[in-house]
């Protein structure tokens, strides 16, 4: 079974009773006995000043891109670091005075959209040249160490779902994250990883024994993970990701779909590790809300050969193919940001929207980005912590 940071650190906390501590966590931040990080930590006689909590809140009790404004009462402050502004997402500098030491510990799942590292990376540029250390207690990447898939961020693009300059699937832990983001930005902060035993580079999260907890509302499980590096992309287009189901982004539609043709054509690209299915759903919210809508279903058949962000293009590729009157890239505010489409935003440039509005086929695309993954594959292998 792999012992994550926090199981390490609880056995000799010693060190650690005479700091100032802030915590940025979330109800991902558990022992195996699923106890809270925040709790555990208080009974071993450590000072928990005050805990900074992520988007989604504390107990992701929130949907997406909703300002957290409820903290559920504990006996030290909480703070939201997702209100309804970009400069909510950064620490006020009263919120760090009489802190000497922040911790992080929350479950990534591997994209480089997902905010909790790019929430910790925005903290480390916050503290850079400040007498406070940071400590991230690392967990595994649920979809393993080794994959890398997508295209490199362009550095005009960044956003809160684009800050670190990697693949969209990158294949690092937050711990290596956090050590590579401190190196090429060259920040003062005192950083250090209290890395995980018995992980290692080729597990998938059912392997390490763990428990899944949900870190967002909308990632119930690891296969939902596992496919959200390319459906995810679908926040950007006038089609349902599945929010508002019991299976998002594993499912995605909208009115406008043949669910038989969309699947024929998405089956035709011959994409490996992966079959789609035709199906109707009926969203409980988000878009859509209440109608019953045509779509696909994603089965992933091989998870060594599946390539989630491939197939999210190839979606995208056969949808503007079959319906190119009724498919839009969604304009308007995406993660405080209101200038770029939120399909570019995730993307990490336009060149992927452009080309399918061209016209290029699916293989010419996927191949545009083949040599970002080998390029960050090199860069990456510095930083790795686990073999």
């Amino acid at each position: 079974m792999v012992a994550t940071g926090l199981d390490i650190l609880l056995r000799n906390t010693d060190s650690f009773r005479k700091r100032n501590i802030g915590l940025i966590v979330n109800q991902t931040s558990v022992t195996p006995e699923l106890k809270y990080s925040w709790n555990v930590l208080k009974e071993r006689g450590l000072h928990i000043r005050k805990i900074f909590s992520p988007e989604h809140g504390l107990f992701a009790t929130e949907q997406d891109q909703i300002s957290v404004t409820y903290q559920p009462e504990l006996d030290c402050e909480v703070v939201s670091l997702y209100g309804d502004n970009a400069e909510s997402l950064l620490p006020e500098k009263t919120h760090l005075d009489n802190l000497d030491l922040i911790i992080f510990d929350i479950q990534d799942v591997g994209s480089r959209y997902y905010t909790y590292v790019n929430t910790l990376a925005l903290f480390m540029e916050a503290v850079s040249g400040r007498d406070i250390e940071i400590i991230v207690l690392d967990r595994p990447n649920p979809l393993g160490g080794t994959i890398i898939e997508g295209p490199m961020l362009d550095p005009s693009f960044r956003s809160f779902v684009g800050i670190f300059p990697v693949p969209v699937r990158h294949g690092m832990t937050a711990g290596e994250l956090a050590c590579f983001y401190r190196d090429i930005n060259k920040l003062d902060i005192n950083l250090s990883v209290i890395a995980m035993e018995g992980w290692n580079r080729s597990m998938l999260f059912p392997e390490t024994s763990l428990s899944w907890i949900p870190p967002s509302p909308n990632m119930p499980s690891f296969f939902t993970a596992e496919v959200y590096p390319g459906m995810c992309l679908f926040e950007g287009l006038n089609v349902s990701e599945g929010r508002g189901t019991t299976t998002p982004f594993q499912l995605s539609g909208a009115p406008f779909i043949n669910p038989y043709d969309l699947a024929e054509r998405c089956n035709g690209f011959g994409l490996e590790g992966v079959l789609f299915r035709p199906v109707w759903f009926k969203p409980a919210f988000h878009k859509f809300s209440g109608k019953v809508i045509g779509g696909i279903w994603l089965q992933v058949t091989d998870h060594s050969r599946f390539r989630s962000f491939a197939t999210g293009v190839a979606i995208t590729t056969a949808l503007n193919e079959i319906y190119p009157q009724h498919l839009n890239f969604l304009q308007g505010v995406y993660e405080f940001n209101d200038t770029l489409p939120a399909f570019d935003l995730l993307a990490g440039s336009s060149h992927i929207r452009s080309m399918i509005l061209r016209g290029c086929s699916t293989d010419t695309i996927i191949n545009s980005w083949k040599s970002d993954e080998t390029g960050f594959a090199e860069i990456k292998r510095g930083f790795h912590l686990y073999q």
